[in-house]
């Protein structure tokens, strides 16, 4: 319920943004409206796929000291928790992904692909965004090795998600210098971006398969600072009450 109210003003948002560039001729960075509509109902629906708030797994497995169970087990824990992640990923896009998508497209004009190619490519997409999410969400929840309170991280992942991601409005709304500056500069645009401009089709199949390059470029990354951040709280830690 929540998404689909969220996605009803976002979509009347952006409706009026695209209204508005046509009445000048010209397109809301280069969407169309019935793909803004997509952009937005499908966005709304990989929040819950990708997760990109509520986990704090690790966060309370260091307070409580059950992290310690974890670090006994033969399975290493970033990808422990990783394998976990993807099963929660799996579910959510059979039941958080499909309900909005649903509800947009019974209300509102919307945009469906038309290249065959563009539904493996989203899949594929969706999946290195889970990727990516995941590990930014470790790398979050292990400050907590250190600071042993992880709201104030929680709070600052909680905008940059939000507004570096796509999800309040699409990247490509900024400047070309800051957009580009996001998508190679930090891993936010990998996250909804992405998949999201993959399956409206703003751009050509070469410049899909450049955004997955970037996308598996920033899991890669992301997933090896995990592990290095992991190995360091090992060596360092203190379980609280024992």
């Amino acid at each position: 319920m929540t998404n689909s109210v969220f996605g009803l003003l976002r979509t009347y948002v952006m409706l009026a943004v695209s209204a508005a560039a046509t009445a000048v001729g010209a397109t809301a960075a280069g969407y169309t409206g019935p793909q803004l509509v997509l952009y937005v109902w499908a966005g709304q629906g990989l929040i819950g796929v990708v997760m990109l708030w509520g986990w704090t797994d690790l966060a309370d497995r260091v307070r409580s000291g059950d992290v310690v169970i974890d670090l006994l087990r033969p399975v290493d824990p970033v990808f422990a928790f990783l394998a976990a992640d993807f099963g929660r990923a799996a579910y959510a896009m059979l039941t958080r992904f499909a309900v909005p998508m649903v509800t947009g497209a019974l209300i509102f004009d919307m945009y469906l692909p038309h290249r065959p190619a563009t539904y493996p490519l989203f899949l594929v997409s969706v999946v290195l965004a889970t990727v990516v999410c995941f590990a930014c969400r470790f790398l979050a929840n292990a400050t907590c090795y250190w600071l042993l309170d992880y709201r104030g991280v929680g709070m600052a992942w909680a905008v940059f998600s939000g507004l570096c991601g796509g999800l309040f409005f699409p990247i490509r709304f900024l400047p070309d210098w800051a957009a580009a500056l996001l998508w190679f500069g930090t891993p936010g645009p990998s996250l909804l971006q992405a998949p999201l401009d993959v399956l409206t089709e703003r751009d050509g199949w070469p410049v899909q398969l450049g955004m997955l390059g970037v996308q598996a470029a920033w899991a890669v990354l992301l997933l090896w600072l995990c592990r290095v951040v992991q190995r360091r709280a090992e060596r360092k830690l203190v379980v609280q009450g024992g």
